[in-house]
């Protein structure tokens, strides 16, 4: 496994990991987690595709609390990567990952063959976090990570509300979204900056393969039918018996379906 380095337009260091050969698979994870995240993704992938990974700016190894972050400076840092590699590459993100990679496809259209784009929480038809990240933020701020991640998982996310208490209960789960918590929190702002809204994504000409997951909330799932009524290359894969986080309950089935919609475009 390589590491590649580069410098973002203002200077932030980026980085992302990169291991196999083949035509190249881009990743970009989802919230509160970092490139390790699709560990259990990877290996059913490296035999046949380059898979590069990048570590999100707002949630890289003391990041601390991010300044001034939306996601047009999530979608130049992909790009910033994406620059890096051969082309075609086909770019593949997950929840507020998903929406980076979308914002950098609709600037930069033709250094992507296809995107794979799992449950996106872009703001279609409602913000995303709203009130309900200003609980968070205040939650946070007040020094109780535990009520954040709650308000969190229970109100934004919109997880079952017995499944919060269960992953709250948790300290190490706590820990863990506590030390990417001021993150989080960026991200879901960044998201709300978007506005409502999805009609500029009509002009995205590129094959799109949006994935649900059976058992995700009914938000998430509304949303992505939102996008693919928008995009002009879309089309709908459901992960059965999964949700929001299939990378981690059933990489290899998330892999599968990863390299079904790549072997699609790249042929």
């Amino acid at each position: 496994m390589a590491e590649l380095v580069t410098t973002a337009t203002d200077g932030t260091h980026l980085t992302a990991l990169d291991n196999g050969s083949g035509p190249t698979l881009f990743l970009v994870h989802g919230g509160s987690g970092d490139a390790s995240s699709w560990d259990g993704v990877i290996p059913s992938l490296v035999n046949d595709f380059r898979v590069v990974r990048m570590t999100r700016r707002i949630y890289a190894p003391g990041a601390g609390t991010p300044q001034a972050h939306s996601m047009a400076v999530e979608a130049a840092d992909v790009l910033a990567i994406a620059g890096l590699l051969d082309r075609p590459v086909f770019l593949v993100g997950h929840s507020s990952g998903a929406v980076a990679a979308l914002e950098a496809a609709l600037r930069a259209p033709g250094m992507f063959a296809g995107l794979f784009l799992y449950e996106p929480p872009m703001p279609t038809r409602s913000l995303v976090g709203a009130e309900a990240a200003r609980h968070a933020r205040k939650a946070l701020a007040a020094g109780d990570p535990g009520e954040a991640m709650r308000i969190h998982l229970r109100d934004i996310v919109q997880l079952p509300a017995e499944l919060v208490e269960t992953l709250v209960a948790d300290p190490k789960g706590v820990a863990v979204f506590a030390s990417k918590a001021a993150g989080q929190v960026a991200d879901v702002d960044a998201l709300d900056a978007l506005g409502v809204g999805v009609d500029r994504f009509r002009r995205l000409d590129v094959p799109t393969t949006l994935v649900e997951g059976e058992m995700s909330p009914a938000h998430l799932r509304e949303r992505l039918a939102d996008l693919a009524v928008t995009l002009p290359q879309a089309q709908v894969r459901t992960l059965t018996g999964q949700g929001h986080a299939a990378q981690l309950t059933a990489p290899e089935v998330l892999a599968d379906a990863i390299r079904e919609a790549a072997e699609r475009v790249l042929g």
